[in-house]
């Protein structure tokens, strides 16, 4: 047996599935999404109910929904009618998940879930099943043939499952103006908390830790100040027309290259010797927005201004190393 080209085939089953699920997005898709923003508006949560493998694909849903600003939970079907009905609330919406849409365990919840002033989309494959036809909306989610070459085990009809819900999830977040800073909110940890919460003012060094001196100060002078801030880089400002504000910056990568060609830099004004309109970056931005200037210009350090272009600080390259930003 060709074990690759089995797994291939499996792969090709399950995409095909998608194109015709994909076929299949009509007007019941925008009626979807156009009820569940009613109920974000409202203040409401979403409700994933589903049994076996379409259970496992609501919790990654509900999970998915949560995590973009869209309250959900799951309320499994068997202990529902146990006491965990009482997480259901007027004006809830009910996501229920059944391929055949006739599976027992959902439909026996039916009446009970009809008691509350609760709306209900149903996805399943098979438009004139019985949760189908009592759902306020139906989305197609048919699959030509399961992956499984018995054409038994749920493959790609879970597949297309999870597809629609991430369809539905990042359309809702879209409509709703979804931005970075509100997903980070919801991702304070780990690597990506790290990423979309920590802001260039984190990283970078203060003023009080940054070599600053006029264009009309030495190179030697730069030397003096790069040793008492134990710095790399001395930010230049004008001294005349430009006062004050940001005209070059001057790196020790800039001394080693001049000295090479003339042992007497050290007496050279830095408005000689520096590199003018020097890249700088906003203190209100992600610092890992810092790591593309950083690969795309080439360099090592990076000036930092306020809303008005005056200086504030500087990052160093190795300062977000340290911190392993992706």
């Amino acid at each position: 047996m060709d074990f690759v080209k089995k797994g291939k085939l499996v792969i090709e089953t399950e995409i095909a599935g998608l194109r015709h699920v994909q076929k299949l997005l009509d007007g019941d898709f925008e009626k979807a999404v156009q009820l569940m923003l009613e109920v974000l508006a409202a203040k409401r949560k979403f409700i994933v109910i589903g049994v076996g493998k379409s259970g496992n694909v609501g919790h990654k849903i509900a999970a998915t929904l949560t995590s973009t600003g869209a309250p959900s939970i799951v309320l499994d079907a068997s202990d529902a009618v146990h006491g965990d009905m009482g997480v259901v609330a007027e004006g809830d919406l009910i996501l229920a998940l059944s391929y055949s849409g006739e599976t027992e365990e959902l439909l026996r919840l039916l009446p009970f879930l009809k008691r509350f002033n609760v709306k209900m989309i149903a996805m399943t494959g098979y438009p004139r099943s019985t949760l189908a036809r009592h759902a306020d909306i139906h989305i197609d989610v048919h699959i030509p043939k399961e992956a499984c070459p018995l054409n038994l085990a749920p493959t790609s009809s879970t597949t297309a499952m999870m597809a629609m819900g991430d369809a539905l999830a990042m359309v809702i977040l879209e409509a709703r103006g979804f931005r970075k800073e509100d997903f980070a909110r919801f991702h304070p940890g780990g690597q990506l908390g790290r990423n979309l919460l920590t802001r260039v003012q984190d990283v970078m060094r203060p003023l009080d830790q940054v070599a600053m001196l006029s264009e009309t100060a030495t190179v030697r002078d730069a030397l003096s100040q790069w040793n008492l801030k134990r710095a790399g880089a001395v930010i230049v400002t004008g001294e005349k027309t430009k006062k004050g504000k940001i005209v070059g910056i001057y790196t020790h990568g800039d001394f080693v290259r001049g000295y090479q060609a003339d042992a007497g830099v050290g007496e050279r004004r830095l408005s000689e010797v520096m590199t003018r309109g020097p890249i700088t970056v906003r203190v209100d931005k992600l610092a890992v927005e810092v790591l593309n200037v950083f690969q795309q210009h080439r360099i090592d350090d990076l000036v930092v201004v306020d809303a008005q272009q005056r200086p504030v600080g500087l990052v160093d390259a190795q300062d977000i190393a340290k911190l392993k930003l992706m």
